[in-house]
């Protein structure tokens, strides 16, 4: 059978993914899939930097503002909508193309990663979040090490939804995450990937994720956060627990300023993408693109669109 196309884009935030996907879709006729965990929900367009609909250049989007905030979405769902949306954009004679910075939603598609027997679990899940916000980050993080080891050595003791995801599948299945991902470097078959990352000078791009938080909070993120709990949406759902999010909550309660809830926001913005760098220098087929290499974005554009060509040729 031949090997479907794939186009994935990735990079930490903040380092021009969203621009220049855009343009290297309208040049390789393709159609974009949000590789991203939170620009899935809808009324969360600040926070998320989602991208507005007069950016999008008449380019299908897919995965964007397709679930509620308090409805249940997850790497397993990610994975089972994106194949459909895959074989929906080449049933239009376009090139798929994924685009984001969640790593393990990335791999879901190019790994031959089984997440179907990992049962969703609601209740512990609230369970876990609850023990989170009441004693610390690192006292969920503890429990995991005690149960799978493996897992804690790949997740951060700050990335609360991935160490509350190992706790929930593990008490749900009785087997650790880990046995979930002994296929983990296993390549699916079904598609002929051309991996992308982005990168750009550390320093530079801490200025630019400086810049978008200030930028979040003049476009109206405390009112969107807000609004999302005006509507009810708990503060303490999964979704609501997303950078940015978690931030203004605790400065709309009282508990820290709004300077600091900012401070924070960025210092944590900083941190995630320093991880997600660390993500992606781990797969061995990336092709990084150090966007300071370029003159500007026509540049990068065509030298990625150059390089999909030249893949696309030979097979």
């Amino acid at each position: 059978m031949k090997k479907k196309p794939l186009i994935i884009l990735a990079g930490p935030t903040a380092v021009g993914k969203t621009s220049i996907s855009i343009d290297i879709a309208k040049k390789i006729n393709g159609e974009i899939i949000s590789g991203d965990s939170m620009q899935v929900y809808k009324y969360m367009d600040i926070g998320t930097a989602k991208i507005k609909q007069s950016e999008m250049k008449n380019v299908p989007h897919y995965m964007i503002d397709e679930f509620t905030p308090d409805e249940e979405f997850n790497v397993s769902i990610f994975k089972s909508k994106c194949e459909k949306y895959i074989d929906l954009i080449l049933s239009h004679n376009k090139v798929p193309m994924i685009v984001g910075g969640t790593g393990l939603y990335l791999n879901s598609i190019i790994y031959e990663l089984d997440f179907t027997k990992a049962v969703s679990n609601k209740e512990l899940r609230d369970k876990y979040t609850k023990l989170a916000l009441e004693y610390g980050n690192k006292y969920i993080y503890d429990k995991l090490v005690e149960i799978d080891p493996i897992s804690a050595e790949r997740i951060h003791i700050n990335d609360t939804k991935r160490i509350i995801r190992a706790l929930e599948i593990y008490y749900d299945t009785g087997k650790p995450m880990s046995d979930f991902y002994k296929d983990f470097r296993k390549y699916n078959d079904k598609y002929d990937f051309v991996y992308f990352a982005l990168n750009m000078d550390r320093k530079k791009l801490y200025d630019r994720i400086n810049m978008r938080v200030d930028m979040m909070i003049e476009e109206g993120l405390i009112s969107e956060v807000e609004e999302l709990l005006n509507k009810g949406y708990d503060k303490n759902l999964v979704s609501m627990q997303g950078l940015g999010y978690k931030e203004m909550v605790s400065y709309l309660n009282g508990y820290i300023s709004l300077e600091e809830a900012i401070e924070v926001l960025k210092r944590d913005t900083r941190r995630f993408a320093k991880r997600q760098l660390t993500w992606f220098r781990r797969e061995k087929y990336v092709n990084w693109v150090n966007v300071d290499d370029f003159l500007g974005k026509d540049g990068i554009v065509d030298y990625i669109t150059n390089k999909i060509h030249d893949k696309l040729r030979k097979k």
